[in-house]
């Protein structure tokens, strides 16, 4: 198995190229076709539609004016943005991704749009820049399938939400296990495909890290050859501890 490092610099080059020339990893999937609605596209800076998600997860987050939101591998901001006009000036939207370029050309698109209610910052999904209890929601479009280590994905989105906070992620699952080269291949994992986990596998290492209950609200959207995007609902049960669950799956 390739090592966690050389997976995240595949997809950090990758993803940095497509920040700096503007086009898509995964081919000209119209985003309406995905779940977005021209109206809402309309509103937004072309640079920040660059056609990488999997699904809509904002659309079925059932966001609520006020909440503390974040978008794990947020990229462009294309789902920030859309996230912060529902939470409103008494809200605010983080965005956190991995690639400078991606954080840069984010942070262009929300001075274009004079958003105050956003920021993005620097860092890995597995390990967070955010405290304890301090998110309503969490939002993910088909990043977490890039991942090296998906387990401590949902562990941290655990440990940063609130209790009674949920999770809503589009993302990429496989028919089965994929074969070995496929999942060797740093530029599939890159491409969203080498990364991805059978469904039930996936679905099962969301409540290991203590959501319930974990439903799969879609599954439409993307399907490349042996994968295909769901968007997932998870929640954070109420008089949970933030950093409780975390601690005891890594002592496990």
């Amino acid at each position: 198995m390739k090592s966690a490092e050389e997976i995240r610099n595949a997809v950090e080059k990758r993803y940095a190229e497509i920040a700096r020339s503007g086009s898509s990893c995964c081919g000209d999937q119209p985003l309406v076709q995905i779940g977005y609605a021209k109206e809402e596209l309309q509103a937004l800076p072309e640079p920040a539609l660059m056609g990488l998600g999997c699904g809509n997860p904002v659309r079925l987050a059932g966001i609520r004016e006020g909440e503390t939101v974040v978008d794990l591998g947020s990229g462009g901001g294309i789902d920030v943005f859309l996230a912060a006009r529902q939470v409103g000036p008494s809200g605010r939207v983080i965005g956190v991704d991995m690639t400078a370029e991606m954080l840069a050309r984010a942070q262009e698109n929300a001075e274009r749009l004079g958003l105050t209610n956003v920021e993005f910052r620097q860092g890995l999904i597995e390990r967070l820049p955010l405290a304890d209890s301090s998110v309503d929601l969490i939002l993910s479009n088909c990043v977490i399938n890039l991942a090296p280590d998906k387990g401590a994905v949902f562990r941290e989105a655990f440990r940063v939400l609130k209790p009674g906070g949920r999770l809503v992620v589009s993302d990429m699952v496989a028919r089965g296990e994929l074969r070995g080269e496929i999942r060797e291949n740093p530029e599939l994992w890159a491409s969203c495909i080498g990364g991805a986990l059978p469904e039930d596998e996936y679905l099962e290492t969301v409540r290991r890290a203590g959501f319930v209950p974990v439903e799969v609200l879609t599954r439409e959207g993307l399907e490349r050859d042996h994968v295909y995007s769901v968007t997932v609902r998870a929640g954070k049960p109420e008089g949970t501890e933030g950093r409780e669950r975390s601690d005891h799956e890594r002592r496990a």
